[in-house]
């Protein structure tokens, strides 16, 4: 294969959306780890400040030890749980009109580096925040997530949809986010051990390589270039993952259709979601399964702050007294085993399926099996993370609550299926929309019960610290109780 050959496939849209994945999902993991530990140690200094200021050495910086004390890690989880709220509810709030904003020409990158500035901007303000204790107080760290409103991960997944569709499957770009899982808290764990604020440069970095990235992007008017790429890079990979039909309209669109007026077009969107839902049972069973697992799966956001508090770990280096990894490298551990799920695990059971007498011919029957066997199995992991009481136990919980990681693939999938779609194949763009908002929704109500539930979980203490872990399992089963009254 000659060089030119190769410039051209790495210029080509596909390659393009794939890098854009790549770099986001990647910088994203960098921000989250370092992140914690910069409103500690702010938290943890005024806490000395106010309570024992003997303990503040002369250079300012308190050992990561001294900071799990009770009080710190409650404001710590008031803090992140309201910025991780905002962002959501920033996010939710904008998706509509910005995929309005994608419908016309060009708007499909605007949107996309439009979205780039709040992630941007939140790695350079926690850099201020965390360097100038005198000018920033602490709080104002929550400024940082209101500058969503130019766009979150509702409207990154949303805006994307459309190329995701055309050039290659939600299944790939799953893939893509656990293989950057796997390596993103891993490198934030190392780069923090040289340097606190390094991962945050770095985030930035690959956030402004994402710019050019987007420019090789086709824009949103792009129909007849998507089916030339899709017919010259078909395999049997590229499809949905597990369906029973092909869904390839000649024209992928979003759930929005541009209209004169913003106020009339957002009525219009609010009663045609309206007629998708209604009248479709099996649709709305899914919806509150994505509801529910989405509000469950929010303990995530709390992993780190509650293997730092429970085993006493730090979030930068690891503990002197033990050979414990950092809990960054433990992250990583849990997205190993989510990339090999995905990559290995679940493709070779779909195939030993395929012959079997008890799926033959029927993969929505698979997909419902797959994901009542995901959900089973995040009941379990979540179940055995909330009493892990060592570490050898806590790394056991992690690997069985990873292997719940591949729910997503079987839900979207019968949500492709004949099962829920429509006769009409570009109404599943709609559904996706819909599926989108929900599970944003779900977002937007687990940040605060899960901040909620820690803050009590350290109020009790010991085997209490699991209570979040308990809740999560509990919405688990509802979900695996609500996806068992699908019909077929």
């Amino acid at each position: 294969m000659s060089y030119k050959t190769i410039f051209k496939r790495w210029k080509s849209p596909l390659w393009a959306l794939l890098l854009l994945l790549i770099l986001t999902n990647l910088a994203t993991s960098l921000y989250t780890l370092p992140l914690n530990r910069v409103i500690e140690m702010r938290l943890c200094l005024e806490h000395y400040q106010a309570t024992e200021p003997s303990a503040i050495p002369l250079d300012g910086l308190i050992p990561e030890k001294l900071c799990k004390v009770d009080e710190v890690q409650k404001q710590l989880a008031w803090l992140q749980g309201i910025m991780e709220t905002t962002l959501v509810v920033c996010d939710f709030i904008v998706t509509i009109p910005f995929s309005f904003l994608a419908k016309r020409p060009g708007g499909v990158k605007l949107v996309l580096w439009a979205n780039l500035v709040p992630r941007i901007f939140m790695s350079i303000w926690a850099v201020l925040v965390g360097n100038y204790e005198r000018l920033f107080p602490t709080k104002t760290i929550i400024a940082g997530p209101f500058l969503a409103v130019l766009g979150g991960e509702c409207v990154f997944s949303s805006t994307i949809f459309t190329l995701t569709a055309a050039l290659t499957n939600e299944y790939v770009q799953r893939s893509i986010s656990y293989v950057v899982a796997f390596v993103g808290p891993s490198l934030a764990s190392f780069t923090m051990g040289l340097d606190l604020w390094l991962p945050f440069w770095l985030n930035i970095g690959l956030l402004l390589l994402a710019v050019p990235t987007i420019n090789l992007l086709p824009g949103s008017n792009t129909s007849s270039t998507f089916a030339i790429i899709r017919e010259a890079e078909d395999t049997a990979e590229t499809g949905p993952l597990l369906t029973e039909q092909s869904s390839t309209p000649n024209k992928y669109s979003n759930a929005f259709e541009a209209q004169d007026s913003v106020i009339r077009t957002c009525i219009n969107v609010i009663h045609k979601f309206t007629s998708l839902v209604m009248g479709r049972r099996n649709f709305q069973i899914m919806l509150v399964s994505f509801l529910l697992t989405a509000l469950a799966s929010s303990d995530t956001k709390l992993l780190v702050q509650y293997i730092s508090k429970r085993y006493e770990w730090t979030f930068a280096e690891a503990t002197s007294d033990t050979d414990m990894t950092q809990a960054g490298y433990l992250l990583s551990t849990k997205a190993l085993v989510n990339v090999t799920l995905l990559t290995v695990i679940v493709p070779r059971i779909i195939k030993a399926s395929s012959t079997s007498k008890t799926v033959h011919n029927s993969e929505v029957r698979l997909n419902f099996l797959g994901a009542e066997g995901s959900i089973a199995v995040s009941i379990l992991g979540v179940l055995c993370v909330a009493m892990s009481s060592k570490f050898w136990m806590l790394i056991m919980s992690l690997i069985i609550y990873a292997l719940g990681s591949a729910l997503p693939v079987f839900t979207m999938s019968l949500v492709r299926s004949p099962l829920i779609v429509l006769a009409d194949s570009e109404t599943y763009a709609q559904d996706f929309s819909i599926v989108m908002l929900t599970k944003t929704f779900g977002s937007l109500l687990g940040a605060p019960l899960m901040t909620v539930l820690w803050v009590q979980a350290i109020k009790v203490g010991g085997a209490g610290l699991g209570l979040p872990y308990f809740v999560s399992a509990s919405l688990y089963f509802v979900a695996a109780v609500i996806v068992a009254q699908l019909t077929f």
